[in-house]
């Protein structure tokens, strides 16, 4: 185990975390927020120490990197990152519960959305901003900004890292060089970013609020800066965000094919096709059990295609209190909370492609049984997917049922109703925020004792990062020397 590159790598992604506080920092300045620019300051301080520390014990760091240096990189770094990400909410007293603050900053990098806050509106701007902004900045991931913005130590370096942050089934590269590819998935994300702002902006909403929302929506987190979340702004802001949750639920790799002028491509993919026809089966079923339920069919169809929009997309906005809906309407936003979005996208879930590959190899084995004698093969937009590609969705399967199971069966301890654990386990695990009754869209998950706090984050991390990363943690042979 390489442990001082891991360190050297641990130094660089705090070095980013500090130069990102301080928008936050200027914010509360402006404001003239006192306890929020202090809590900013000693957090800069705290990431200074470690940074020049880590510096110091790291130097002549080798530069060998092996899969398994990725893994526990990537791992070790979210960790890291949520522990020191989380003291401006508990320096600022804020929230004054460090573990509070450490489940709601989770829950923003991680992009899940859920949180332990009563009030939102009481928070300070520049808190408010830096909750926010970490929903973008873990949505396309920390490390794929690194391998963007700074030096390229080699392929297998660069490869290693992007394999265990990004979410799929299987990573492929956009061009041949994989800094390149991280510099154009990060080009992609700020442009939809910025035009989601902007049209936010045009529709009557403070600049501000424009930008935290574009931000929750764009890393599909869903905190949002007011206790209703989305149901007091107009149908034009509900209506565009509703587009752009499932523009960011896409795969990437469709808009750079579209950047190309790669049409077909695009309109060939499998992932893709599946994904809208969810989608839009899902609002069709919803708005036919709602009937009635509200004043018109306009609204009918807009509260069903943004409920659908934020919990397929792992996004966790929410127009409507949903616990209200009829069962078959709540069925199938929780079985969406586990499909999830596209792979290579900023959704959490199952992801559609792996869904997809899933239900192919099912129908594989179905034909081997019938046909013993017949080779067969997987094909995924018109190529053979590897057996190794398939083996690996198999087991990432059977992990995450292995790691809800046993999260419900600790959520269980606190006494809770079986719909509440149950939905909190998918809510945090799949990245969605809100769950069914009292982690609702109009609750929130304070009520949880520490060890059903700590199991949630994570699971929340597990989520993000495709389980291994965090599985390998736990593994004794990991840290074993040769």
């Amino acid at each position: 185990m390489n442990y001082k590159m891991i360190g050297r790598f641990l130094a660089q992604i705090l070095s980013i975390e500090g130069l990102f506080l301080i928008p936050a920092l200027l914010i509360s300045l402006f404001c003239g927020e006192t306890a929020a620019v202090q809590a900013f300051l000693w957090t800069l301080l705290v990431i200074l120490v470690c940074v020049v520390c880590l510096h110091w014990l790291c130097r002549g760091a080798p530069i060998a990197f092996y899969a398994k240096e990725g893994f526990v990189c990537v791992g070790i770094s979210w960790i890291v990152l949520s522990l020191v990400g989380s003291l401006p909410f508990y320096f600022s007293g804020e929230i004054p519960s460090y573990i509070d603050s450490f489940f709601e900053i989770v829950s923003g990098f991680t992009t899940t959305g859920a949180s332990i806050l009563p009030t939102v509106e009481q928070l300070s701007r520049g808190i408010t901003y830096w909750r926010s902004f970490s929903h973008w900045l873990g949505g396309m991931g920390v490390l794929v900004f690194l391998l963007a913005f700074t030096g390229d130590k080699g392929q297998g370096f660069t490869m290693h890292l992007l394999r265990a942050e990004s979410p799929g089934p299987d990573v492929g590269k956009l061009v041949p060089k994989m800094r390149k590819t991280a510099a154009i998935l990060y080009i992609i994300y700020c442009a939809l970013t910025v035009v989601n702002i902007l049209l936010l902006w045009l529709g009557g909403v403070p600049l501000f609020e424009a930008v935290c929302h574009s931000f929750g929506t764009a890393g599909t987190g869903g905190f949002g800066i007011k206790n209703d979340s989305y149901a007091s702004y107009s149908p034009y802001l509900q209506n565009v965000t509703t587009i752009f949750m499932l523009l960011f639920g896409v795969n990437f790799s469709c808009y750079y094919l579209l950047m190309l002028r790669q049409f077909r491509g695009v309109f060939r993919d499998e992932e893709l096709r599946l994904y809208i026809a969810i989608v839009v089966c899902s609002i069709g079923l919803i708005v036919w059990n709602l009937q009635g339920f509200y004043g018109s069919f306009e609204e009918t169809l807009r509260h069903a295609a943004f409920q659908v929009a934020s919990l397929m997309t792992t996004t966790g906005y929410a127009t409507t209190d949903f616990d209200l809906w009829p069962s078959f309407s709540k069925t199938i936003l929780m079985s969406l909370m586990v499909v999830g979005a596209c792979a290579g996208s900023t959704g959490g879930g199952l992801k559609v492609g792996r869904l997809l590959l899933i239900f192919k190899s099912l129908k594989r084995n179905i034909q081997q049984v019938l046909h013993p004698r017949k080779v067969l093969s997987v094909r995924n937009n018109g190529r053979i997917v590897s057996e190794k590609v398939l083996d690996n969705t198999n087991a990432y399967l059977s992990a995450y049922a292995i790691i809800l199971f046993l999260s419900f069966l600790l959520l269980s301890l606190d006494g809770f109703p079986t719909e509440t654990n149950f939905s909190a386990v998918l809510a945090c695990f799949n990245n969605i925020g809100p769950g069914l009754e009292l982690v609702g869209p109009t609750c929130n998950f304070s009520g949880f004792s520490t060890l059903s706090k700590l199991v949630l984050i994570l699971d929340m991390l597990a989520g993000r990062l495709e389980i291994f990363p965090i599985l390998v943690l736990f593994s004794a042979d990991t840290w074993k020397r040769p």
